[in-house]
């Protein structure tokens, strides 16, 4: 008789396929590639603003759920690092000068929504994003400084200075994801709301690439 498959395991492997597609996605794709611009640069920068400001405030009110608040770290969090990268990239008026797109607005709502009611849909967004960034955020942002001739200014949101080191971090992450006390089910639907969560990003990358000649990101 097979051992069951651990949930990180078929969380990953159900998810995997989706994940490769958000990275393949047009945008994303040039900018890592170096044909994207420093403009490109400073538009998702600014939808990750948005995203991260929501799923912290998610986190804010989730600290209390036994379940959820297993998965929460002040050494994730990413607000502080985006809010002085866009004031080194846009300016002190940042605030003014940046808009959600239509994709956002709904990654966001969607955020809002589970990040007030139901603590797997929380963590199946805070297992897209933060694991996201400890896997691929290093490499990226290494990219960016070369590419835009940064040093940390700019580059602070893939910068984790709390976290020396982040494979064990994940492993730990994992571990408390096939320890949370879900039925099948459940694990079912947080599934589900993590391939939700990696085609909102993909619609953002398509988004992006569409507002690229317009004012819609960055005025």
């Amino acid at each position: 008789m097979h051992a069951p498959i651990p949930f990180s395991a078929a969380l990953r492997e159900r998810s995997s396929g989706a994940h490769s597609g958000s990275e393949s996605a047009g945008f994303m794709a040039d900018l890592i590639k170096g044909e994207g611009t420093r403009d490109d640069y400073v538009a998702l920068v600014a939808q990750h603003y948005f995203i991260y400001e929501a799923l912290e405030a998610a986190a804010a009110r989730m600290r209390r759920d036994p379940v959820a608040s297993v998965f929460i770290s002040d050494k994730l969090t990413r607000l502080p690092a985006l809010e002085a990268d866009l004031e080194f990239l846009v300016g002190r008026d940042w605030r003014e000068r940046i808009a959600p797109l239509p994709t956002t607005r709904r990654y966001v709502d969607r955020i809002n929504r589970v990040g007030a009611t139901w603590p797997g849909g929380f963590v199946a967004h805070h297992y897209t994003r933060y694991l996201g960034d400890l896997s691929g955020g290093a490499f990226i942002g290494k990219l960016m400084a070369r590419r835009f001739g940064f040093d940390t200014n700019g580059i602070g949101f893939y910068l984790f200075h709390d976290i020396a080191d982040p494979r064990a971090f994940k492993d730990v992450y994992r571990e408390q994801l096939d320890a949370a006390p879900w039925d099948d089910a459940e694990k079912e639907r947080v599934i589900a709301e993590v391939l939700l969560a990696y085609r909102f990003n993909t619609e953002l990358f398509e988004d992006l690439a569409r507002a690229k000649h317009a004012p819609a990101s960055v005025a």
